[in-house]
C-alpha cells in the first residue's frame, strides 16, 4: 500500500492532529458549559491523539531519512521536525497530567491546563502548515523520477474526448447558462419554419 515512508507519514499524521485539536475544543466546551461528559470525551481524544502523534512522529523521522531532498527543503524539514517533537511532547505531557488526575482537573488547575492546551492546538496547525510546504512548495518526498514524469506530462498538456464540455482558456464553465454558442444559434435560426402571416423579423 505504501511505497515510501513519506506516504506512510502522510497517512498517519492527519488523525492525531484532528483528535488533539478536538480534545481541546471539547475541554473548552465542557469547562464553559459545566458538562463533565464533554470533558470526558476530550480526555479520551487527548489520549488517543497523543498515542497517534508518537506514531506520526516516528514515521516522519523515518521519512526524513529516506526521501530525496535538497538544501532548501532540508531546512524546512528540520523546522517541521522540531515543531512536531515539541507538539508531541506537549500533548504527551498533558495526557500524562490528565491520566495522573484520573481525567478530572481541579478548578485551580483547569485554567492553566486549558491555556497550555489551546497553545498546543495552535502549534498543531503550525506543524501541519510547515509540513505542507515541504511537499507543495519544495516537492520534498516526491521521488525524482516521479517529479520528472509529472513535469513532462504537465508540459505535454492534455486533450478531452470529442463532445466533452470543457474549456481551459477563455471558455465558459460547464453549466454556464450565460455562454451562447453562435453556431448553435445560427443553426437554430435556419432550421425552423414560421406560421403563415408571421411578420418579418430577424434572428
Amino acid at each position: 500500500m505504501w511505497q515510501t515512508a513519506a506516504e506512510l507519514h502522510a497517512t498517519l499524521n492527519d488523525l492525531p492532529a484532528t483528535l488533539l485539536v478536538l480534545s481541546v475544543l471539547f475541554d473548552l466546551a465542557g469547562s464553559a458549559t459545566k458538562r463533565e461528559a464533554l470533558s470526558t470525551v476530550g480526555f479520551w481524544m487527548l489520549v488517543a491523539g497523543a498515542v497517534g502523534a508518537v506514531l506520526a512522529l516516528l514515521s516522519g523521522l523515518a521519512a526524513e531519512r529516506s526521501i530525496e531532498h535538497g538544501g532548501a527543503v532540508h531546512l524546512v524539514m528540520e523546522r517541521h521536525e522540531t515543531l512536531a517533537i515539541t507538539a508531541t511532547v506537549l500533548f504527551g505531557g498533558l495526557a500524562a497530567w490528565r491520566i495522573w488526575r484520573r481525567g478530572q482537573l481541579g478548578p485551580k488547575e483547569r485554567p492553566t491546563y486549558l491555556t497550555i492546551a489551546a497553545v498546543g492546538a495552535l502549534l498543531v496547525f503550525w506543524v501541519g502548515h510547515v509540513g505542507g510546504t515541504i511537499v507543495y512548495r519544495y516537492g520534498g518526498g516526491i521521488p525524482t523520477p516521479v517529479m520528472e514524469g509529472a513535469l513532462a506530462d504537465r508540459q505535454a498538456g492534455h486533450s478531452h474526448a470529442e463532445g466533452a464540455d470543457h474549456d481551459h482558456e477563455g471558455g465558459s464553465m460547464p453549466g454556464d447558462s450565460t455562454a451562447v454558442d453562435s453556431t448553435a444559434v445560427d443553426s437554430t435560426a435556419a432550421d425552423h419554419e414560421h406560421a403563415p402571416g408571421t411578420p418579418e423579423h430577424e434572428h
